[in-house]
């Protein structure tokens, strides 16, 4: 048997045993329990990746063309190598991803809280003129650095002149939901000005092939020139206020930071990188890849003698069908930017092979709406544009169905919250945009859940005076399920010796459910395991309880779902 610990070790920066618990299971042994044990411990739910990191990690330039081609590299290497699937790392015992400077489990947010989005700054809005420091850098849209009269540094961007608003409000909202899922994302606000508004600093400077020259207002006219301006001089952009700390380059697709001591676990297998797949799905973050993330290192916000690193995703403006509609392209989303298996494919079928993507057009009459629909939309065939996001490429089901887990507890008062940041001039398209997001949000849930048995807030209650094991089905919970669903339950001691069934169960109309027994396990700590199925044809879960310790009383200590 494989016993794992639980319980976050403080001589080391990084929980590994912890935090790992599942990934270092193989293939199970041909018994009806595995050879899956955990450590009868609570379960980690902060992690301590915040060990003083004294020197910033090397600054990592993002080589756009070495990383596509790279990338279609690596892929065929795996390929040849037969490299085998593995779990994802990352975890606590109950297959939940604890607290870090990756992810933070947050309570539920108010709409009023995601309409305003991450903090620390307030919208530059509030406080003009607004200086500018320099053009933007990277790229050919326009763009320049920023500072607000407050002291507020940001970098303002703009919409394509010919799709005015779908990216400004695709950054804006597909960040707040991100944010507010759990994962840390810079603060974005769309912003209306005038050019008055801007003033000029006096060592300002833009690059003129490769050289820094003086900044004018000359400059800045020629460049919103570029950009939609309404008839009394109003401008909107997005301004994306700079995150904390000094940037190091965007986040490693694969491995480690060899410099970043807190860094342990290859981002390839973290679950907050692969549970990302799910979300970028459904918000079709068609853009995502290297240069879409940034680590910055940090000051220690209870103790300025000690630094560490902390991990954002930025720059969503590709994402709600902006993507293919700028480019005038349906086949982004449904194929990466150079697909051998879908090319391989048609040329096979000599071009006759009818694809889904064949019928999606822009959305006409829904003003800053790119290509962004729920009609015959299907989770799995969503793809990334860029071929080399492999935490999001890699994601299995287990990690597709944690991240369906976050996005279906989003309410559609909280999704109309983050839409309404995105403060599209047409309600009509905000109302669009609000039903498209609901509808694609239960798709994916629904995908999922029929995927991995979807019980959830699994626990040991006192019901009647006896000790019950409970939990939920998600898919029942939140009416993606057709009707009730009964569970049968066995049970089973650390030996894997069989105590017995336990009665079948049927959900109530919310997905509650408990078992009417608790059979345990009569030697040591009374560890036991219970194999939960289901009527609904999916793989069960096994549920591990002991007695703790300090208590006497029984309680849930791992969850390994099949």
């Amino acid at each position: 048997m494989r016993r794992f610990d639980s319980t976050v070790r403080s001589a080391k920066p990084v929980a590994v045993a912890g935090i790992a618990v599942v990934s270092l299971v193989g293939a199970c042994a041909p018994s009806p329990v595995g050879p899956v044990r955990f450590k009868n411990a609570a379960p980690v739910w902060v992690v301590n990746d915040r060990v003083d990191t004294p020197e910033a990690p090397e600054d990592r330039p993002f080589l756009r063309l070495f990383y596509h081609f790279d990338s279609y590299f690596l892929r065929a290497r795996r390929g040849f190598d037969l490299t085998r699937d593995q779990r994802s790392r990352g975890v606590n015992a109950l297959d939940e991803v604890p607290d870090s400077t990756w992810f933070t489990n947050r309570p539920p947010l108010s709409a009023a809280e995601i309409e305003e989005g991450p903090g620390p700054a307030h919208s530059p809005d509030q406080h003009r003129p607004w200086t500018i420091k320099s053009a933007k850098a990277g790229g050919a849209s326009v763009g320049f650095v920023c500072e607000d009269s407050a002291g507020t540094k940001f970098v303002l961007k703009f919409d394509e002149r010919s799709h005015p608003e779908i990216e400004t409000a695709a950054n804006v909202i597909v960040g707040r939901l991100f944010w507010a899922a759990g994962w840390n994302v810079s603060s974005d606000h769309v912003v209306y000005f005038k050019q008055t508004d801007f003033k000029i600093d006096k060592d300002a400077t833009y690059k003129l092939k490769g050289e820094k020259v003086p900044l004018d207002m000359a400059y800045v006219e020629k460049q919103l020139a570029r950009v939609n301006i309404q008839e009394d001089g109003t401008i909107r952009g997005m301004a994306s206020i700079f995150v904390e700390g000094k940037p190091r380059g965007g986040t490693p697709r694969l491995g480690t930071r060899e410099d970043d001591p807190n860094d342990r676990i290859p981002h390839e297998l973290r679950r907050d990188m692969r549970g990302q797949a799910a979300l970028s799905a459904w918000l079709s973050v068609s853009d995502a890849k290297e240069d879409q993330s940034i680590d910055t290192w940090i000051e220690d916000p209870g103790d300025k003698s000690k630094h560490y690193m902390k991990h954002y995703l930025i720059d969503f403006g590709k994402s709600l069908g902006a993507y293919p509609a700028i480019h005038r392209d349906p086949i982004i989303d449904y194929q990466y930017q150079l697909d051998f298996k879908e090319t391989l494919l048609q040329l096979l079928s000599l071009g006759l092979r009818t694809q889904s993507w064949e019928d999606r057009e822009m959305v006409t009459g829904y003003p800053g709406v790119g290509i962004y629909s729920a009609k015959n939309w299907e989770p799995t065939e969503w793809k990334p544009n860029p071929a080399g996001q492999f935490p999001i490429i890699f994601a299995d089901r287990i990690d597709q169905f944690w991240g369906s887990k976050l996005l279906i507890r989003f309410t559609e008062a909280q999704i109309a919250a983050a839409v309404k940041a995105g403060r599209l001039t047409n309600a009509e398209s905000s109302a669009y945009l609000v039903k498209t997001l609901v509808a694609r949000q239960r798709i994916t849930a629904r995908y999922w859940f029929e995927r991995v048995n979807p019980i959830d807030e699994i626990a040991v209650k006192i019901v009647n005076g006896k000790y019950r094991l409970c939990f939920v089905d998600l898919a029942v919970r939140h009416g993606l399920a057709d009707g009730a669903t009964t569970f049968t339950t066995k049970a089973y001691d650390n030996e894997e010796r069989f105590l017995g069934d336990i009665a079948a169960v049927t959900t109530d109309a919310k997905g509650d459910v408990c078992l009417p027994d608790l059979p345990m396990a009569t030697d040591g700590e009374r560890y036991t395991i219970y194999e939960v199925g289901s009527t609904r044809g999916i793989p069960g879960t096994s549920i591990h309880v002991a007695i703790d310790p300090q208590s006497g009383a029984p309680r849930v200590i791992g969850i390994y779902r099949r």
